[in-house]
């Protein structure tokens, strides 16, 4: 655990008891604070008062007492509007900060020799998986690593710093928005697409919350910005100096898709990765990597550890080598010709549109709550839809959008979707003596039928393999 310095002896109200929450509250506890929690949550409560924490209903707490609020980043701080929590803090003029920002304030309170390195990921998509890469291949080259944030551990539950250690932290728009002191030795941004527009009041407020990781880097830090997509060209054009990412295919019409070897970045070349103009990997043979959206993530997470002082030898070999992530382009089985993939964090179409472009031809699986603006920006990728088999609320007005561009089955359920998927798949296979791909891509949000999309993807992996699906083997990277 990170112990967090400077509000000795001070009220702090801590709301949301979900990871982030009870981490912070630890965190502050163990640096000599006094964190008061709330939770409209029962259970969350009772875990607090089991672990001996002050619980108290903060919209009857006397905040003039509270040093600051550790906001949750599940609450809204501006939109659709002011969660109750931070209108009473702001009357009471109470800083409103979230568990980031006290992972920043813990690292400045250690003398220069003593703070380790950061590197911090955000962006639309692509960055689980790029801060999941950027750990392996650290780990791969033998550094003292710990990965966390809005992937895996709370970051306030990593280890405690030290010098030689480099922390690698994915952050959400949620958490950028609370942060005021957060400046990561390396900055990474994948690319910015519509999303979480209710949250932030729209496109303009969801750029200016990823902008903010780069804002208060040190001198000497380093930004990498994905440069593919107009909103993050926008945030480049802003910075004195950045390393760019581009894997815009030769042909694009982009008006301003950069040449690598013309401004010392990195990218993709003829399935190559790119430091400048020199070839350095050859993507195809990264099995966990497939696709152009993978390739980005390659290409960020390769300028990330080369800017902590990796060379090109040990950066490639973390690359190769990475085992890749559950519930993003994920192969969870075969059956006989048949591949199934889990790709469940796909819950925007811009996602979605990767996964469906990896493929000639896909077996969909799609749906759940739509999105804004439903799924035509996929409509350049129906002729690679086989069939498409629509779950969740957004079953009627995406077979709808789909129309005659593919069949349609409305199946409901993933259960039956994946019956319904694999025998149509293997019939295909088995008449063209080729494999076929049957795909989880749901271009939606999981909530109507599932409390995340960790738990949508799991339940995929059972209806595979409940069919006799078999697991891919999967090798000892370091063999």
């Amino acid at each position: 655990m990170i112990t967090v310095p400077g509000f000795e002896g001070r009220r702090v109200a801590v709301f949301g008891l979900g990871r982030s929450g009870l981490t912070a509250a630890r965190a502050l506890q163990a640096g000599g604070a006094e964190p008061v929690l709330w939770d409209d949550s029962l259970s969350s409560r009772l875990q607090a008062e089991a672990e001996g924490f002050a619980v108290e209903d903060l919209s009857r707490a006397d905040w003039s007492d509270f040093a600051a609020l550790i906001l949750s980043p599940g609450a809204p701080l501006t939109h659709p509007s002011p969660h109750w929590t931070v209108q009473m803090a702001k009357d009471a003029g109470v800083r409103v900060m979230g568990d980031i920002e006290l992972f920043a304030r813990a690292v400045s309170a250690l003398a220069e020799v003593e703070r380790p390195k950061v590197i911090a990921i955000t962006g639309t998509n692509g960055k689980s998986t790029t801060t999941a890469l950027i750990g392996w291949i650290l780990r791969q080259a033998g550094r003292t690593i710990h990965v966390g944030g809005n992937i895996g551990i709370g970051v306030l539950a990593l280890p405690e710093p030290t010098p030689d250690a480099i922390y690698v932290i994915e952050v959400s728009s949620y958490q950028l928005d609370l942060t005021s002191r957060f400046g990561p030795d390396v900055a990474v941004l994948t690319n910015i697409s519509p999303d979480h527009l209710d949250r932030h009041g729209g496109m303009a407020g969801y750029v200016a919350a990823k902008r903010r990781i780069f804002q208060e880097q040190p001198p000497g830090g380093v930004a990498v910005i994905g440069v593919d997509d107009p909103y993050s060209q926008g945030v480049a054009r802003g910075l004195s100096a950045f390393v760019p990412v581009t894997v815009a295919a030769p042909d694009s019409d982009d008006e301003w898709t950069p040449r690598v070897d013309d401004m010392d970045g990195v990218g993709l070349r003829g399935g190559w990765l790119m430091d400048g103009d020199e070839r350095v990997a050859d993507l195809s043979t990264a099995v966990s990597l497939p696709g152009r959206h993978n390739a980005q993530n390659a290409a960020c997470a390769y300028a990330a550890v080369r800017a902590v002082g990796l060379s090109r030898d040990e950066a490639v070999r973390g690359l190769l080598t990475f085992p890749g992530l559950a519930h993003r382009m994920e192969p969870v089985a075969r059956l006989g010709r048949v591949v199934f993939i889990n790709d469940s964090k796909a819950t925007n179409t811009d996602a979605a549109k990767q996964a469906l472009a990896s493929y000639p031809r896909v077996w969909w699986i799609a749906g759940g709550r739509a999105k804004d603006g439903g799924i035509a920006d996929l409509v350049p990728l129906f002729g690679h839809i086989a069939h498409a088999y629509l779950i969740g609320e957004a079953a009627d007005a995406f077979a709808a959008e789909i129309d005659d561009a593919a069949p349609v089955s409305l199946c409901g359920d993933i259960q039956a979707a994946v019956a319904a998927a694999a025998r149509d798949a293997a019939d295909w296979a088995e008449a063209n003596d080729e494999d076929a791909v049957v795909l989880l891509s749901p271009a939606a949000a999981s909530f109507d039928q599932y409390p995340d999309f960790e738990a949508r993807g799991e339940a995929f992996r059972a209806a595979v393999l409940s069919l006799g699906a078999v697991p891919p083997v999967i090798e000892d990277a370091a063999s």
